[in-house]
């Protein structure tokens, strides 16, 4: 891959995986839309990697309360604070996984991959964003988070496994129907795309790893690079806005870029 190539996937992941406005919808749309060639499995994992250490970073302290949180499961004490978010992240990540892996050996996602689903999945759940955040109450914090809310959100979030949705996005407006404030459904939904990368990672690498060479090893460490500062920049931004802003700017352009897609796919 050309230099230009890798860096416009990285950047254009890293962009796009924290915003409600679905990373994995643009890099389907690149190939789709241009005359460059897919990225394949081994720049996807890379990217992901970059953006799994941003937010890491960005989210470090909770990142530390929830690793000394496995600690504390793993020695049987189970009633801390840093348990139960341990525990309240593996409950809430278990449907993401248990649907992945169905849609990965079905081999659904390749029948997905295309720019109607994305389109209708960038309009419909950008319009059912905009409801939640306009309808749920702000009454709870991210430490009101509880066994039942992360069964809901992990449900939520496993809707993501459709191209277009966005994963971010779609746990937001889970939250924002329980009720959590903006920032707090946007933490919630950061944290629990830590063991969600991680898994999807994991199982893409796989795949991959029996083909690495050195020539794909650099790319990959430029791709993963160059996806790490956009993530942690996008994210940094989001978060800061979101202290005065709602979501309508993500909602006015997925509607926008939804029917744009709609109208290429039915033209």
């Amino acid at each position: 891959m050309s230099l230009f190539h890798l860096v416009l996937v990285a950047v254009i992941q890293g962009i796009t995986e924290f915003l409600p406005v679905s990373s994995s919808g643009h890099l389907i749309l690149l190939p789709n839309l241009t005359d460059l060639d897919d990225q394949g499995l081994v720049i996807d994992v890379a990217v992901h990697v970059g953006t799994l250490g941003a937010v890491m970073l960005f989210f470090r302290e909770d990142v530390a309360r929830a690793l000394r949180g496995l600690l504390d499961l793993a020695s049987g004490r189970m009633g801390t604070d840093n348990a139960r978010l341990a525990g309240l992240l593996i409950v809430a990540t278990i449907p993401v996984v248990l649907a992945g892996f169905v849609v990965h050996m079905t081999g659904l996602s390749d029948h997905l991959r295309n720019t109607a689903v994305i389109g209708w999945s960038m309009l419909g759940f950008g319009l059912v964003l905009f409801w939640a955040d306009r309808t749920g109450p702000e009454h709870r914090t991210a430490n009101d988070w509880s066994l039942k809310d992360a069964v809901t959100m992990g449900l939520w979030q496993a809707v993501a496994l459709i191209p277009g949705t966005s994963r971010s996005g779609i746990t937001i407006t889970g939250g924002r129907f329980l009720g959590f404030r903006r920032e707090d459904a946007a933490r919630i939904a950061m944290l629990m795309s830590i063991p969600t990368i991680l898994a999807s990672g994991t199982l893409l690498g796989m795949d991959v790893a029996a083909r690495a060479d050195a020539a794909v090893a650099r790319d990959g460490a430029i791709a993963a690079a160059f996806a790490f500062l956009a993530a942690y920049a996008s994210l940094a931004l989001m978060m800061r806005l979101l202290k005065s802003v709602s979501f309508t700017p993500y909602v006015i352009y997925r509607v926008i870029l939804g029917v744009i897609l709609l109208g290429i796919a039915y033209g």
